[in-house]
């Protein structure tokens, strides 16, 4: 099978295009035919291997899989002996740990759901890492109910996109931080009010918000919790930082300031949960999100997939079409 393959980290030029061999499902696995697999700013960081602390869990001198990507979407084509729930010829999305940038991928079963029927494979494939983390950040994190006030900042990005969506689909009144040629874009996904950054700094306007989601984290700790309300939630979420710690520094610092204030200052990681995947399949059925495709890209120009979700400025998402 085709495969984009990396030996050692390093910039997209130690990505190849490779023939590899077809993986075998185990007993609880399913062997995907992935027709298209969406890539984020993490899949950039194991690439190249920084920040360094990447390495402790995708391997300290090399890539323990040596095919990147994580999100999913296609057919399955075999299923392990303990696997029920999924026959081949089923459309299934979700996500793997062993590299999704391939014609296959073995995946376990409780990593996949059923792509809704409204719902094509690139859009599919476009939903897990990115949605995920938009939908557990807004529902488990900050819990936000019905009337109040959400502002998300990189509010046409790929996560930001998703959380406008699922923050409207909650009854909050949202606000999307962007840049003036997106401002339509964000508009069109339900934001209540849209600030486009180059005109208006959110955090010296008089505007209080009950939870804001910092996908960007291009202000500083404390003038980003001028915007919150004395009781609000702070949701930094960019995952950059230093070369070699990445955003630990401020996720520690945001710890430390939450114990001596009311707002609560509240850095997450997303993990992935079949349940979280079949409740953002039930919106997508429903028509309460709509996945944002950007770029489309081949398989084997997947290293300039990567150079361009690295950049920082996508709408949505951006899928390698397989």
């Amino acid at each position: 099978m085709r495969a984009a393959v990396q030996h050692r980290y390093g910039p997209p030029s130690v990505l190849e295009s490779s023939e590899v061999g077809i993986p075998l499902p185990g007993r609880r696995d399913v062997l995907v035919h992935i027709g298209a697999a969406s890539v984020h700013p993490g899949d950039y960081f194991v690439m190249t291997g920084e920040p360094y602390m990447v390495r402790l869990v995708f391997g300290l001198r090399r890539p323990r899989h040596g095919i990147p990507g994580r999100d999913l979407a296609g057919v399955v084509a075999a299923v392990g002996k303990d696997v029920t729930a999924l026959r081949p010829g089923d459309e299934v999305f979700g996500w793997s740990t062993t590299g999704t940038l391939a014609d296959y991928a073995c995946v376990p079963a409780e990593n996949l759901v059923p792509v809704p029927a409204n719902v094509s494979v690139v859009d599919a494939a476009a939903v897990p890492t990115s949605a995920l983390a938009a939908l557990q950040a807004l529902r488990k994190i900050a819990n936000v109910q019905p009337g109040q006030t959400v502002l998300v900042t990189g509010a046409s990005g790929g996560v930001g996109s998703f959380a406008v969506q699922i923050a409207k689909a909650f009854g909050a009144e949202v606000t999307g931080v962007c840049s003036t040629g997106n401002v339509e874009l964000v508009h069109s996904l339900g934001a209540d009010h849209v600030i486009d950054y180059t005109r208006t700094d959110f955090a010296r306007a008089a505007k209080r918000y009950d939870v804001i989601l910092d996908n960007v984290e291009a202000q500083p700790l404390a003038a980003a919790r001028r915007a919150l309300t004395p009781t609000g939630t702070l949701i930094p979420n960019s995952g950059r930082g230093g070369r070699w710690l990445g955003p630990l520094g401020r996720i520690v610092v945001a710890r430390l300031l939450s114990g001596f204030t009311r707002q609560r200052l509240r850095p997450f990681a997303s993990i992935e949960k079949r349940q979280d995947l079949l409740t953002l399949a039930d919106m997508l059925a429903s028509g309460q999100v709509t996945p944002v495709i950007d770029r489309t890209y081949p398989l084997d120009e997947a290293a300039d997939a990567l150079c361009y979700v690295a950049a920082g400025h996508t709408r949505g998402k951006v899928v390698i079409a397989i």
